[in-house]
């Protein structure tokens, strides 16, 4: 095993950190200024010398014993281009937020948003990353999917049912910048069918995918238009009426909790 740690010449206490395992054989750093995370991933595949590979940031964490289990689920199943699990979310202090349990894998499930492979829980082959050009410039915001998409469209994935990582959620993340992960999304997307030859039959539901995504990241946005946007995803690709439960698909129906919540607080007396 061999971890690799890019750092982008943080000036926080990071090196006083990484100084304590410069006696690891392990445990290989570097910190130099760069452009930002794209470049940092990409530096480190032309590090790498595994056939096995993981990108972990720097606020999120495996739990014990995934990195055996992902390692052991792709050499003992040479078809599979990658492997990923469900995940915890937790918040700054580490508190647990939710577990997220994800559905299998299918290319029609990822690309229609019924799924989702995180980055903090995938294993992949480091021969079909470097193939597929590593993480693209082009699309920052949607770099990780990106790479998975260009990976599987050269092999296949399995879904392990076990929780493999901890991701942290705070307000800095890149999550926040919705317009962007919009755009690289739907570029990604365009780029997919026009420059890497995805299969045509799986268009319906890319296409519905890059309307749940608007949902998803369209902070702020009137509830009237998203209820639109879903039925339309629908129509484009009907396995996702299964998927999305019923009152998401209701007008009113946030408005209706919210009053349901304050009534119940005025009867129990809260504030």
């Amino acid at each position: 095993m061999e971890v690799l740690i890019i750092d982008g010449a943080s000036t926080d206490g990071t090196l006083d950190v990484l100084h304590q395992y410069d006696s690891v054989p392990e445990v290989t750093w570097i910190s130099e200024p760069d452009s930002g995370q794209i470049e940092a991933v990409n530096k480190g595949f032309a590090m790498a010398r595994g056939e096995i590979c993981a990108i972990q940031s720097s606020d999120d964490f495996y739990l014990p014993g995934v990195i055996k289990r992902g390692i052991q689920e792709l050499l003992n199943n040479p078809a599979l281009g990658l492997v990923f699990g469900d995940m915890i979310k937790i918040d700054v202090g580490g508190n647990e937020i939710m577990k997220e349990v994800l559905m299998p894998f299918s290319m029609e499930n990822i690309l229609s948003c019924k799924t989702w492979i995180p980055q903090c829980s995938c294993f992949f082959r480091l021969s079909l990353a470097k193939e597929s050009g590593g993480w693209r410039e082009s699309v920052p915001y949607a770099a990780d999917t990106d790479l998975w998409m260009r990976i599987l469209l050269k092999s296949s994935a399995r879904k392990i049912d076990v929780f493999m990582a901890k991701r942290r959620v705070h307000p800095e993340q890149r999550d926040v910048h919705g317009d962007r992960i919009i755009r690289d999304y739907t570029q990604m997307i365009k780029d997919l069918f026009e420059i890497f030859d995805a299969p045509s039959h799986l268009r319906p539901a890319a296409e519905a995918g890059i309307l749940m995504v608007k949902n998803r990241y369209n902070y702020g946005e009137e509830e009237k238009v998203k209820i639109q946007r879903l039925r339309k995803a629908i129509q484009l690709y009907p396995p996702l009426k299964n998927h999305i439960r019923f009152p998401s698909r209701v007008p009113g129906i946030d408005y209706a909790r919210a009053f349901i919540r304050r009534m119940r607080d005025k009867v129990l007396g809260a504030d």
